[in-house]
Parts: structure tokens; sequence; C-alpha cells
């Protein structure tokens, strides 16, 4: 396989999760075992558009055990002869090897993946915001030579660029040292919410600046985010922001 990796880069590697459970986007190269109508193979391939069943591979990494993923779009694109090319929006954990193999066995001739290229992982895609290795090694060896900021900036982006895609919250200057100590999100602390969110989601705590602070896990819908004064709506996840990169404006509970 080909295309978009997204690499993270010491802090950075908090947000990882965030990545992993993002969409992906692929287009692949799909080997029949025997002679198909384009129009044929067109319907069935439109058939897996919605949720799917799917059992991992033999030689998968995880455990082979049935587990429901989402296709968000099949897009044919052409064949020649028994090679169909064809692109594929779906969720994170879908198998696009499983997938050739199930839509041989409806089209009655067997079909297995021949290549594959990731064009999208998350908000990360191939056209728009990807560097090659070897731009890398050079980039760096003149990061290296020169010690130039503006250098690195070519190919490390913000860690905050890997989580627009993740629901925010919007958090008051003094509660985001609260946040990297520890403290789950509460009412009081909350300037704004994006839409969309539920509960048990991953949702994002963001300061004003625009800086990522930690990720939490939603207990609450949007519309009742807005509406509470008081209690816990999100429960912590993993902190990003070092400590002390907001002044402290909180007591601990040993505070006489």
């Amino acid at each position: 396989m080909t295309g978009v990796l997204p690499v993270t880069l010491e802090d950075s590697t908090k947000i990882v999760q965030a990545l992993l459970n993002s969409g992906k986007e692929y287009v692949c190269v799909m080997k029949l075992h025997g002679n198909a109508e384009e129009v044929r193979v067109r319907n069935v391939l439109a058939e897996f558009q919605d949720q799917i069943f799917q059992r991992p591979p033999l030689r998968a990494s995880v455990k082979r055990q049935l587990r429901i993923r989402r296709i968000y779009y099949i897009d044919f694109l052409e064949i020649d002869g028994r090679n169909v090319l064809f692109k594929v929006g779906c969720e994170s954990g879908t198998y696009i090897r499983k997938l050739c193999y199930d839509v041989g066995e409806i089209l009655g001739v067997g079909a297995h993946m021949q290549e594959l290229r990731r064009t999208r992982a998350g908000p990360f895609t191939e056209n728009e915001n990807c560097v090659r290795l070897h731009d890398v090694a050079y980039w760096f060896s003149e990061w290296q030579e020169k010690k130039d900021p503006k250098i690195l900036h070519k190919f490390v982006q913000p860690m905050e660029n890997a989580l627009k895609l993740v629901p925010k919250i919007v958090v008051r200057d003094s509660a985001v040292d609260a946040l990297c100590h520890g403290a789950n999100l509460t009412a009081p602390g909350i300037l704004a919410v994006e839409t969309g969110i539920t509960k048990g989601t991953m949702v994002a705590a963001f300061t004003l600046k625009g800086e990522a602070i930690a990720l939490t896990k939603s207990l609450l819908l949007t519309e009742e985010i807005m509406k509470v004064k008081h209690g816990t709506v999100a429960t912590l996840q993993r902190v990003v922001m070092q400590r002390s990169t907001y002044p402290k404006v909180w007591k601990s509970g040993n505070a006489k």
C-alpha cells in the first residue's frame, strides 16, 4: 500500500488515537478472477455503500471477530479487462482487501486486491497536506545546516491540524491549567461548543487562541452542554498541552 501516512512527533503522539479513529479514503485496483460486465460491477459495488459486516482477513494483526464498519461512498472509476479501479471512503478499521473479496463473491467470479493507495487519512489529503519522504530528508539536512525554523515548517505541521475533524469545545483561559493537571471539563469553564457532539464521542478541548489542550469524552449532547450551568460535561482522556502554559487560577483540594 502507498499514499497518506500521518506521522506524529514528540507531544503530538498523544493525539494518535484521534487519527486512528478518523475516516480514510482509498483508491483500489481490484483484480477479478473471471469476466464481469461493467454494469454488474457498478451495481455490486453500490450495494456496499452503507454499514457492512466484516471479519478481518487471516493476515490481519487484530482479533478476527465480526464487526460493523461504514462505507461512506464507493465511486466506480473504470474497468480494463479484469482490473477494476474504484475509490472508497470508509470508517477507520475497514479492510479493503476483505471488501474486494466480498465483491468478488457476490459477482460470482472471485476477486482480490491488486493495488491500494490511501488518498486521505482524517483531515490529511494526498494533494493538499502531504510531502514525500525524500523531500523530508532533503529539508531536514538543510535545517541541520542552516538552523532556520522556517525550513521545518515545510514538512512539520501544528498538532492542531490533526484535530480538524474532531468536534471541539472552546475553554476559558482560567480553566486551561486545571485541565492540564487532570481535571474533567465542567460547564463553567466552557465558552463555545461545536454542533454534532453526542454522548461518548471524542471531543477536543481548545483555547480561545486555537491551541489544543486535551482530548475528552463527552457526557452530553451539544444542546445539553449549551444549557447546563454546573457539573461535568466531558471526562478527560488525554492531556496534550504542557502544564503551566497558562497561569494557574484554580485552587487545589488541599488549599486552605
